[in-house]
């Protein structure tokens, strides 16, 4: 520390600006702090800077250093304004360097080559000259640097160049093709051997402004990115480093010189879907709240005027847009949006897992809510009651619909959106996972004229969805088809679809009385939750219709135990019943990150493996593509009985749980854990993940 060290001197302000944009100016030495805050990304916010630059430069202190640690993002205009004070500062006998870069300000600094260009600050010292020519090619050939780094073993990387020969592909597509490393390592190789930086495209890491230089289309059609503007430099994301013609329309459009930055497709295109579509106002905030650490006070404002205009405004508009849009993006099943004691929490479920996406401040959580109730044609004035809802947005070129919830809390309301996106919905009998003997099974029981079948699971285990892939394998002209749900979640052509509305006495067993009356075929109850709906249910089946419907049990031999327990006399579920389908949703191997590996004696001896000889499993990484969880996509997994006449007379004498599971074991059917490993072994997703669903 330098013996002459002084208070804060300044503190300059812009016009008009609020507190959070001053820059705190302290002279230690012949060093100038200065301490800006807040994002760097218009002429209002760099005021303050530059006036605190221009007054060093006036007094003769022209050694600064430029503390980031208030400043969560900066754009391209504080990027040229930081290399022009830079320039001033060194025409002066100077220097400016910066200190306290958070991590996405530092990858930003990163990409466009500024981190050689603008010195960050380590002890004190003055920082190293500096250059702008930051590309540094290796001269070396991919396939020579990808051995090198042990990304492949040699006699792959002659088998690529000879396949290369005689296809005419490029070498680096053909390895990706092959499945021998991820788009993702190539890339980085590639960036390394051209001296082109790499990067995964995230929140805050492209200025919207700057996207919006090319036309999406444009974009689209070229596959790039514009990410920053650095004077004559446009710095734009490509998965294609070579593509010259298209750099060139990119600057003859744009009258700026391209410098590619690495990134890969399919990244470019959800960002540019994002960035389009209003998320990039979600972005700042989400990277301005990661750095405000300062207590928000949590109780209800009384001011409801305010959040409602609020809540009009476009910022908050664009938020939610943003959060609906990250959503379907990722194929997420629910939102979650939560309020907390010092600020709100944004999760989406992802293949049955939480993750958090976003922290926006808790004075904006009450408009949040206002916004999406105003979308769900609620009242927007009740906050002290449980409300539900719906909402439809359109998206990617197709209607997307959402199921709101709201439930009042200690610190406001919180909000869980379902999403049903049709879409991503499994409504192929062929395409809902089912192992080939289970799927056969299934089907025989679909092609039965009259009987029930019931598909049991916990919450969320794909029960409905597998409904619904039944209904469609059903579907026809000729048969009159009707469905009693609450709610309707997805709408089926040709298919009669009622909702049950529990508040006008609409329940499940009144509604399926007079559904019997309009002349069915099949008969789908969502769910079957008391004993009047199972009795229905039965008579339904025994009188020559074919009732599919739902129950929560944990697997096939529950759904008959249950039934007995509502009531339903056993002699009538011995007759009705046809079959009873156990279901769990368990999450795939990330494509991205998979890899193999020879499975361990131990388990091997666990799992009496021995006759099949060197068992290869898979696993994930952790990647990007899957939140680092090794994990991407779900699927299920059966357990399937059919009932034939030893069920039937077991069913008769109202047996015990031990009785059936006695049964099973006999017939030699396979659980739902026997179905697991087979999973297992096809290397679709690992014993860790079959043993947490399934608590074997």
């Amino acid at each position: 520390m330098p013996e002459h060290a002084e208070k804060p001197d300044m503190a300059v302000t812009g016009a008009g600006l609020d507190a959070g944009n001053e820059v705190q100016c302290t002279r230690m030495g012949v060093m100038t702090y200065l301490a800006p805050r807040g994002v760097l990304s218009t002429e209002e916010e760099l005021a303050p800077l530059l006036q605190a630059v221009e007054r060093s430069l006036q007094q003769w202190d022209t050694r600064v250093v430029v503390d980031m640690s208030g400043v969560p993002l900066v754009q391209s205009i504080g990027l040229e304004a930081l290399v022009s004070a830079q320039e001033r500062l060194a025409k002066a006998g100077g220097w400016l360097k910066v200190a306290n870069v958070n991590a996405l300000n530092r990858e930003i600094f990163r990409i466009t080559g500024l981190e050689r260009v603008i010195a960050v600050a380590v002890d004190g010292d003055r920082p190293e000259n500096a250059t702008t020519d930051f590309r540094e090619v290796r001269n070396i050939r991919l396939g020579d640097l990808l051995v090198e780094k042990g990304l492949l073993p040699p006699d792959k990387v002659q088998e690529a160049i000879l396949l290369q020969k005689t296809s005419g592909r490029r070498l680096g597509q053909i390895v990706i093709d092959k499945g021998w490393i991820t788009e993702k390592v190539l890339l980085s190789a590639l960036g390394e051997q051209l001296g082109i930086p790499y990067a995964d495209l995230k929140a805050g890491l492209y200025d919207p402004d700057i996207i919006g230089l090319l036309d999406p289309e444009v974009c689209k059609r070229l596959a790039m990115l514009p990410l920053f503007r650095v004077r004559e430099y446009l710095y734009v994301a490509t998965a294609d480093p070579q593509a010259a013609p298209s750099f060139g329309e990119v600057e003859e459009r744009t009258g700026l010189r391209v410098r590619p930055v690495l990134a890969r497709k399919e990244q470019i295109l959800k960002t540019l879907s994002e960035a389009h579509s209003g998320s990039q106002y979600g972005t700042m905030l989400l990277e301005e709240v990661a750095d405000d650490f300062e207590v928000v006070d949590s109780h209800q404002p009384s001011d409801y005027e305010k959040i409602d205009e609020m809540a009009g405004d476009s910022p908050v508009i664009n938020m939610v847009n943003s959060i609906i849009q990250r959503a379907v993006t990722d194929k997420a099943s629910d939102i979650h949006i939560e309020p907390g004691k010092t600020h709100a929490r944004v999760r989406l479920r992802i293949d049955g897992l939480l993750y958090e996406v976003m922290t926006p401040r808790m004075s904006l959580h009450p408009a949040i809510v206002s916004r999406l109730k105003v979308m769900a044609n609620m009242d927007i004035a009740e906050r002290r009651l449980p409300q539900d809802g719906r909402i439809q947005v359109h998206t990617q070129g197709r209607p997307v619909d959402l199921r709101f919830s709201s439930l009042p809390g200690m610190y406001g309301e919180k909000v869980v959106l379902r999403v049903l996106d049709k879409n991503q919905a499994i409504l192929d009998i062929n395409r809902i996972g089912m192992l080939p003997d289970n799927l056969e099974r299934y089907r025989g029981l679909l092609d039965r004229s009259y009987g029930l079948v019931l598909v049991t699971g916990p919450t969320g285990s794909g029960k409905t969805t597998t409904l619904y892939a039944a209904l469609n394998y059903l579907n026809s002209i000729e048969k009159n088809i009707v469905t009693i749900e609450d709610p309707v979640e997805y709408q089926l052509d040709i298919v009669n679809q009622n909702p049950v509305k529990e508040q006008i006495g609409l329940t499940f067993a009144k509604v399926l009385k007079h559904v019997l009356r309009q002349d069915p075929d099949v008969v789908m109850v969502g769910e079957i939750r008391e004993k009047e709906t199972a009795e229905i249910a039965v008579q339904a089946a025994l009188t020559g219709h074919l009732v599919l419907s739902t129950l929560h049990t944990n697997d096939s031999v529950g759904a008959v135990t249950r039934m007995l327990d509502m009531g339903v006399e056993p002699y009538l579920l011995s007759s009705a019943l046809i079959g009873v389908v156990a279901q769990r949703l368990v999450r795939g191997i990330c494509p991205s990150c998979r890899t193999e590996y020879l499975a361990p004696t131990e388990l091997v001896e666990r799992y009496a493996w021995q006759a099949k000889g060197n068992v290869r499993l898979a696993r994930g990484r952790g990647c990007p593509e899957c939140y680092d969880s090794g994990y991407k996509g779900r699927m299920g997994v059966h357990e399937i009985v059919e009932t034939d006449e030893d069920l039937q007379k077991l069913i008769i004498s109202n047996p015990s749980r031990d009785a059936l599971d006695e049964f099973l074991r006999g017939k030699g059917i396979d659980n739902l854990f026997d179905d697991g490993m087979q999973r297992v072994l096809q290397g679709q997703t690992t014993i860790e993940e079959i043993s947490r669903v399934l608590n074997s």
